[in-house]
């Protein structure tokens, strides 16, 4: 059972960052998912990968996964540049 440890990405479709600063445990799946044959629905036996832990910072994610024994890989963000720019940067004649 191996836990994955990452940040996830800033919305597309919006500009706001919400649910992005927080990091996310979750566990890699160890049993296929196979449809119900009553109603259809896919299942699985595997609890773990319905389990979705969220913690403040990296450093208290791979704390507790040492802390129970969970091996884990962990996935660094890619944070794009950010350079502030003025208002009337938008209308500067470039050549």
């Amino acid at each position: 059972m191996i836990a994955r440890i990452y940040r996830p990405a800033k919305p597309a479709g919006s500009s706001g960052r919400a649910k992005s600063r927080q990091w996310i445990l979750e566990f890699e799946p160890q049993a296929a998912r196979l449809p119900d044959r009553l109603v259809g629905w896919s299942g699985s036996t595997d609890t773990p990968q319905q389990l979705r832990l969220r913690f403040a910072s990296r450093e208290e994610a791979i704390d507790y996964c040492r802390r129970h024994g969970i091996p884990f890989e962990l996935a660094e963000p890619h944070d794009p540049a950010f350079r502030p720019r003025a208002y009337a940067e938008n209308f500067v004649r470039r050549p």
